[in-house]
Formats: C-alpha cells, sequence, structure tokens
C-alpha cells in the first residue's frame, strides 16, 4: 500500500477502494448504524450501548472487502484517515456528491471500441 503525507492525497486511494456499489452500501449502513446508535445511547443515557459502536461499524465495512470489493480494509493501515473518509464518503452519498458506484471504465462508442475512465468523462 502507497504511502500518504496527507489526507487529501489519501481520500481518492479511499474511495479507489470503495468502487462497488455494495461496499458503499455495507459502509454506508455501518456509518448510518453507528450513528443511530450513538443516538440512542446518548438519548437513553445508556452508555454501554456505546460498546456496541465498533460491531456496528466494522462489521459491514469488513464484510464489504471480504466478500465484494476484494481487497484489505485501509483501516488497517490508515485508522484515523479512513475513519475520516468512510464519514466524509457516507455524507457525500447522501448529499449527492459521490456515486454509489464508481464506473472505472465504460465504452466511448460501440464504432470505436475506446475505453474511457468515467472521472474523465465528468471535466
Amino acid at each position: 500500500m502507497e504511502r500518504f503525507e496527507s489526507f487529501a492525497q489519501f481520500y481518492p486511494f479511499y474511495l479507489a477502494q470503495h468502487s462497488r456499489r455494495g461496499t458503499r452500501l455495507l459502509h454506508l449502513l455501518g456509518t448510518s448504524l453507528v450513528l443511530l446508535n450513538a443516538g440512542v445511547a446518548l438519548k437513553s443515557r445508556r452508555a454501554r450501548l456505546l460498546l456496541l459502536t465498533p460491531l456496528l461499524g466494522y462489521a459491514p465495512a469488513w464484510l464489504s472487502h471480504a466478500m465484494i470489493e476484494r481487497n484489505k480494509p485501509a483501516t488497517f493501515t490508515y485508522p484515523l484517515w479512513s475513519l475520516l473518509a468512510d464519514f466524509r464518503m457516507a455524507a457525500e452519498i447522501v448529499m449527492g456528491r459521490q456515486p454509489l458506484q464508481i464506473a472505472l471504465e465504460e465504452p466511448k462508442a460501440e464504432s470505436e471500441g475506446e475505453v474511457v475512465v468515467a472521472a474523465e468523462k465528468q471535466s
């Protein structure tokens, strides 16, 4: 895995490691469960509920890496940046600023037989 000097360098890598729809949905589910659990714990004044937070957040995320994306979670190398990136990606998905799936390649035109990277098409 590359070494990153800043979160700005890390975030594009993080997004690429979370390119499939199922991966992003399971990360969004985990992040939502973490926030919901924290809210319920605060509202009900049951701090013990916070002990579930790592399980609620990491179980769906790690499952998605093992079963869908088939890569190693960046959490193991960059735990804080991964946590920040997960919340940022979830917020961007909810706000419509980030798609649920990154189309890495798609045909430009059938007759040309060329492939265009989706990021280049958007600019």
